[in-house]
């Protein structure tokens, strides 16, 4: 078992650590979708950008899915010959030409960024898309990751296409995206697609593709793979379309840890409390802004063992705190605890606030060994502030 292995692996904390198996496996079972039905699937690198690991998903998936200029160098470089896709909430000038050089299909999001750079992108012989607001929340607690809120900035509603989406705009696009879920199940995605097919499927027998955008669960236990297989045909076949589906977290699910020790244990009240060499707030951000409660091996929730403890990193942040989880045995300063789920989400969006050290990154080859991909020092926290 690679937990157990990673508790006894004299490691030094904290450090993340990819799990090369199961990276595997997810995008093993992300490549039966595509060959039962023909769609092609993009790693979303906003979720997972640790690029050298991209030879081992390459053989899997059809390309890389960015969200500017940055991500899609890096797909392009890292992940040659294959897709590089890539939507912006808005694009910058001096920067749109360089992002030719990269990316082959680029997604607008509004009908006025169409306009403003869609011929330069024709010319250059790129594939053009529209982001669509089909205006259907499936959310439930989530709104920060609602594109269909009300007031969104993402995606071109149905009254703002009638309003200002000429036929001469009509004319440039290759495809129709959209993007709406987060974390969920193919129902969600169904119901999503009632709407997409209400508001905007008379431009859909004008286009090529479709992209359905991320947040497809597809490796979870309880995903139903056969309604999104069902729903993938549905539209390929009903407007002769070339299916896309872009997600981040179904890639590298399950896929990675975050190995920590415990430094302290105190008691406020009735509350015991274990201060950790990782932070919340710096290693894992997405706890805090999801926020979520990441699973953590050999314990349970708050009370259902016999000792629980809220676990916190080392931060002035009063709110820079895990959750609480109970276990078999009290915890005491050099306890080695093991968060799992970590590969997403989490590398990609760490930050040094209070000058907190990054963690180290290894990969857990699939021979069982560990291989170093990155360490950080000091110079890593400085170099972001001045020269």
């Amino acid at each position: 078992m690679n937990q157990k292995k990673i508790l006894t692996s004299g490691l030094k904390t904290p450090c993340y650590i990819i799990d090369e198996v199961a990276l595997t496996q997810n995008c093993s079972q992300l490549k039966q979708v595509q060959d039962e039905t023909g769609c092609k699937i993009l790693l979303a690198q906003k979720a997972f950008s640790n690029y050298d690991l991209y030879p081992v998903l390459a053989p899997y998936l059809a390309g890389t899915e960015a969200s500017g200029l940055y991500e899609a160098r890096l797909g392009a470089t890292h992940m040659p010959n294959k897709e590089c896709h890539v939507f912006c909430g808005a694009y910058r000038k001096e920067e749109f030409e360089e992002l030719l050089n990269y990316a082959d299909h680029i997604v607008f999001n509004s009908p006025s960024q169409l306009k403003k750079y869609g011929k330069l992108a024709k010319n250059a012989g790129k594939e053009i898309g529209i982001r669509i607001n089909p205006e259907c929340s499936t959310q439930e607690g989530h709104d920060i990751y609602d594109p269909c809120a009300p007031g969104s900035r993402l995606g071109t509603t149905l009254t703002q296409w009638q309003e200002h989406m000429t036929e001469e705009l009509i004319d440039l696009l290759d495809g129709i995206h959209f993007h709406t879920l987060c974390e969920q199940n193919s129902d969600a995605l169904a119901q999503t697609l009632t709407a997409v097919e209400e508001k905007f499927g008379v431009y859909l027998h004008k286009m090529k593709w479709l992209n359905m955008g991320g947040g497809h669960h597809i490796t979870r236990k309880d995903y139903d793979v056969t309604l999104l297989k069902k729903c993938i045909l549905h539209m390929k076949n009903t407007y002769q379309l070339e299916i896309y589906l872009e997600p981040g977290e179904a890639v590298a699910l399950n896929a990675g840890y975050l190995y920590t020790q415990v430094l302290d244990t105190l008691k406020n009240g009735d509350m015991h409390i274990a201060i950790l060499d990782m932070s919340a707030a710096c290693h894992t951000p997405d706890v805090i802004e999801m926020p979520y409660r990441p699973p953590l091996f050999l314990s349970g929730n708050a009370g259902e063992k016999a000792y629980t403890y809220r676990l916190g990193g080392p931060t002035c942040l009063s709110g820079d705190i895990i959750g609480d989880y109970s276990f078999d045995m009290p915890l005491k300063d050099g306890n080695y605890l093991l968060f799992e789920d970590m590969a997403i989400y989490s590398m990609c969006k760490n930050n040094t606030f209070n000058g907190m050290p990054l963690p180290d990154i290894y990969v857990l080859r699939a021979d069982g060994s560990f291989e170093l991909l990155a360490r950080f020092g000091y110079d890593d926290f400085k170099y972001r502030l001045g020269k």
